[in-house]
Order: C-alpha cells, then sequence, then structure tokens
C-alpha cells in the first residue's frame, strides 16, 4: 500500500479539528437566543449523560483499532480479520451500555423524549468505524464525510430550529446526522476487505489492551473537566466557572492546530514499528517535535500579547479577568504538544500504553492537588496554575519514560531556533502596541480591533523574518513548495 502524504492527512485533521471548534462558536449565539438558557441546558445534560454511555460502551476501542489496523496495513488478510473482531466486540459493548441505558433513562423521567433521541448517538458510535479508514491513512475520506455531516447539520438547525419548541427538533438534527454519517463511511469498507474469507476470530485476545487504552482515556476526559467541576463545587461565585471556561475554549482551539498531526502520525509510527525500522521512528519524531516547536512558541506568545486586546473584541464587556487566565494557560500549547508527541504518537503506538498510563494519572492526581490547594485561594487563577504545573509533570514523566530510546536533548535542541523567533516577535509586537497607544489612547473596540490586526500582522511577520535569517529547514522547505508551486503555474500559463 503507498504511503499517504503525512502533510496532506494533517491538514485534513487539522481543517476538521479547528472545524469541529469553530462551528459551535458559529451557532452558539444563535441557539442561545432561539432554545434559551433553559433549552441549552437541557441539551447539554442530557448529551453529557449519553457521552458517558458512549466512552463505556466503546471503551479504548476506536484508538486500539486505528493503531492494530496500522500495523497490518499491508496485508488484508490479516487487516479484515482485526477488523471483524473488534467491531463484534464493539457491537457487543455498545449493545451492553445501550441495555443499562434504557433501563434507567429512556423509560419514565423528566427529559426521557431527549434520551429517546439521543439514544442515536450511542447506536451511531456502534457503526463508527473511522478508525479503520485513520489507521490505513485515509484521512481524506473521513474528513470530507465529517466535514459534510457537520455543515449540513448546522445548515438544518438554522432553517428548522426556530423557537424554544424545537429543542426536541435539535437534538434529533444533530443525532440523526452523526448516526448517517457514520453508516455512510460502510459504504466504503467492500474495496479495503472484498476477496478475502477470514477464520478463527480471536475476539478475546483484544480485550486486554482494549482496557489499557480505556483508562488514560477515562483520565483523559478527568483532566478535561476536574477544573472547572473542582472550580464549581469550591468556590460560590460561578463567574470564576464561566471565566475559566472561556478562557479554555480559546487555548483548545489554538491547540487543535498544534496537536492534529498527533491523529495522522499514530498510523504512520505504528505501522513503521511493525517493521522494526527505529531509524526511520526517530526522523518521524524530530520531525513531530519541530513541526510543535515551529508551531507553539508563536502561539504561546501570541495568546501572551494579544490577550489584552482580543478579549474584549471576543467576549465583549465583563471578561476583564479572562485576559490574565488565557497569558497563564497558554504554556500548556507548547506542553501538551510536546506530550501529544511522546505519548499519543510514540508510547501509544509502540505498545508502551501502560507507561502513557501512568503518565496520564500521575496529572490526574497532581492535579486534583494543586487545584484544591490553588482553586481555594486564588480561584480560577488558581486553577490554571494548577494545569500548566501538571501537564509539565506529564511529560517530564514520558520524557523519563523514553529517555533510553531516544537522546531527549536531541529533540528538546530543536527547538532553540523557534524560541529565540517567538521571543523577537513578543517584543516586536509589544512596541507596535506602545509606539499604537502614544497617537491613539481610546480603549474602544475600534482601537482593539486595530492593534489586534497590526500585533499579528506584525507578529507573523516578525516570525517568519527571525526563521529565514536563521536558515530554518522548515520555512526553507514551505519556500521551496510555494516557489514550485509558482513556477508550474508560470509554465502551464506560458504553454
Amino acid at each position: 500500500m503507498a504511503k499517504k502524504s503525512i502533510t496532506k492527512n494533517y491538514l485534513y485533521n487539522m481543517f476538521y479539528q479547528v472545524l469541529t471548534l469553530v462551528l459551535p462558536l458559529i451557532t452558539t449565539p444563535y441557539l442561545s437566543r432561539v432554545l434559551g438558557a433553559n433549552g441549552i441546558g437541557i441539551y447539554g445534560y442530557t448529551y453529557a449523560i449519553v457521552t458517558y454511555f458512549i466512552l463505556f460502551g466503546s471503551l479504548g476501542i476506536a484508538l486500539y483499532g486505528q493503531r492494530e489496523i496500522a500495523y497490518a496495513q499491508e496485508n488484508v488478510e490479516k487487516r479484515k480479520k482485526i477488523f471483524i473482531e473488534i467491531i463484534i466486540f464493539r457491537f457487543i459493548t455498545i449493545s451492553i451500555a445501550s441495555i443499562f441505558y434504557f433501563i434507567f433513562f429512556m423509560r419514565k423521567s423528566e427529559y426521557s423524549v431527549f434520551y429517546r433521541i439521543l439514544f442515536l448517538e450511542i447506536i451511531a458510535a456502534g457503526f463508527d468505524i473511522s478508525w479503520f479508514f485513520q489507521g490505513l491513512e485515509e484521512f481524506k475520506r473521513t474528513v470530507i464525510r465529517n466535514v459534510l455531516v457537520r455543515v449540513c447539520s448546522v445548515s438544518l438547525v438554522f432553517i428548522f430550529v426556530k423557537d424554544k419548541d424545537d429543542l426536541a427538533l435539535f437534538t434529533l438534527i444533530y443525532s440523526l446526522a452523526d448516526l448517517l454519517g457514520n453508516l455512510s463511511l460502510w459504504l466504503y469498507l467492500p474495496k479495503y476487505l472484498r476477496g478475502v474469507k477470514v477464520k478463527n476470530l480471536n475476539i478475546q485476545r483484544h480485550i486486554p489492551q482494549i482496557l489499557l487504552l480505556f483508562i488514560p482515556q477515562i483520565a483523559n476526559q478527568l483532566y478535561k473537566i476536574l477544573d472547572t467541576t473542582m472550580i464549581g463545587v469550591l468556590v460560590k461565585d460561578k463567574t470564576e466557572t464561566g471565566f475559566y471556561d472561556q478562557g479554555q475554549k480559546v487555548i483548545r482551539l489554538l491547540l487543535t492546530i498544534v496537536t492534529s498531526l498527533g491523529v495522522v502520525m499514530i498510523p504512520r509510527i505504528a505501522n513503521t514499528f511493525a517493521s522494526g525500522d527505529k531509524e526511520k521512528i526517530k526522523s518521524y519524531m524530530k520531525m513531530s517535535f519541530k513541526f510543535v516547536f515551529f508551531l507553539a512558541f508563536p502561539i504561546m506568545f501570541g495568546i501572551i500579547v494579544v490577550a489584552d486586546n482580543f478579549v474584549p473584541i471576543f467576549f465583549g464587556k465583563g471578561y476583564d479577568k479572562v485576559i490574565i487566565l488565557m497569558r497563564i494557560i497558554s504554556p500548556i500549547v507548547l506542553l501538551m504538544g510536546i506530550g501529544n508527541v511522546v505519548g499519543t504518537q510514540y508510547l501509544v503506538p509502540s505498545k508502551r500504553q501502560k507507561e502513557y498510563t501512568i503518565s496520564i494519572m500521575i496529572g490526574v492526581v497532581v492535579n486534583f492537588i494543586l487545584n484544591y490547594i490553588l482553586i481555594i485561594k486564588f480561584k480560577s487563577i488558581g486553577a490554571s496554575i494548577a494545569t500548566v504545573l501538571s501537564e509539565l509533570i506529564v511529560i517530564t514523566v514520558q520524557l523519563y519514560f523514553i529517555k533510553n530510546d531516544f537522546n531527549i536533548k536531541e529533540f528538546l535542541d530543536i527547538s532553540v531556533k523557534y524560541m529565540i523567533s517567538a521571543i523577537i516577535m513578543f517584543f516586536a509586537c509589544n512596541l507596535v502596541k506602545v509606539l499604537f497607544s502614544l497617537f491613539y489612547v481610546a480603549q474602544e473596540f475600534k482601537y482593539n480591533l486595530v492593534i489586534l490586526v497590526l500585533e499579528v500582522a506584525i507578529g507573523f511577520i516578525t516570525y517568519i523574518i527571525s526563521l529565514i535569517i536563521m536558515k530554518d529547514d522548515a520555512i526553507k522547505f514551505v519556500m521551496d513548495k510555494i516557489q514550485n508551486f509558482l513556477h508550474r503555474k508560470v509554465e502551464k500559463n506560458v504553454q
């Protein structure tokens, strides 16, 4: 099987990941007005309940299945056997989750009508085979499908959801879209599985590894909601929770751009690991680290410098505290980027999920302890500090686990050019802000927007020029690609 382009797969995956975060930002203002706070609350609450059943019904199957299919990319008979074994196991676990869901929520209850509609989400999870195509590095198929589903569902919401009485219709549109989207991928399966007979299925052999990957997924879910939950419990003023959520929302969006390569690299490194090519794995790891440093440093320093102008524009008045929260949380873009390379891209594909699980569990415990200590005294600021320190502990543990496999210093040395360029960018942006304030003193929306655009433009130009001066390979690669593209266009026009 011919290797797919890592660059194209990354762009496909990043586009979809960003889209999943951007679309809610587009629909939220509309839905909050149409459905009202109560309607949004009902949907959020009932969907959260369903998510737990999907999580337990799916176990760690998606990540495990993607990795196992990647191991068997070149062996059609083996990958067909793996697919059938895993999908049967998934049907069993989803069926068990469905039974419990029916018993506890689908019968008579306050929101039974919504729980019955959301049952479609559990069925959709059972038929989700995107992991199979990701294992084959066929990201184009899954991304195009997902984008079409998301855009269609959002369009239908704007067309048909008009008032508070349409909450059930809104729930049905989103749930049905997910189900039809997952079913559509089954139409492509015959191309990859036909002509091969499979015998002696052994479903139980997958269970131990699936459970090992399920534990860190549960831990990751706890990791994501622990800060918000603890702020809500320990702090009476619920605006603190709102401030923290808003700050996290922007950071997570930008983090998606940095970590999207991880999903693409899992099958590539898994397949390379299966072939025993350690040097190739090292080469991929270097590429991933370079990619993370190239994006994470300017994003991190960029957040710090533009936060005071960005927050009033994006969130409006009354969210001043989000500025300091975004600045405190900004290092997780770099820390989680490194963690994604070491944990998700290397430990998981190389069958070292035990170490991966240990690192995540340590992070959860540290995060809980620090949250309890810091939130009581510093509220949302304390939670932000706890998040950064916990992420630092996680990547320290993960780097310790791989110290005998790679020269860690060699990886970290890659960061020097990008860190220096980002610092230069930081000072350039601040200089622009100071100079601009000398001529335009009024702190208003127009001022914030103008200075924000200038900061982003000057920051981008300064960062790129700094890397060009330092003769960075990544910039040279991109410039060569652009030059070749323009050259081909000129030749085509001449002909």
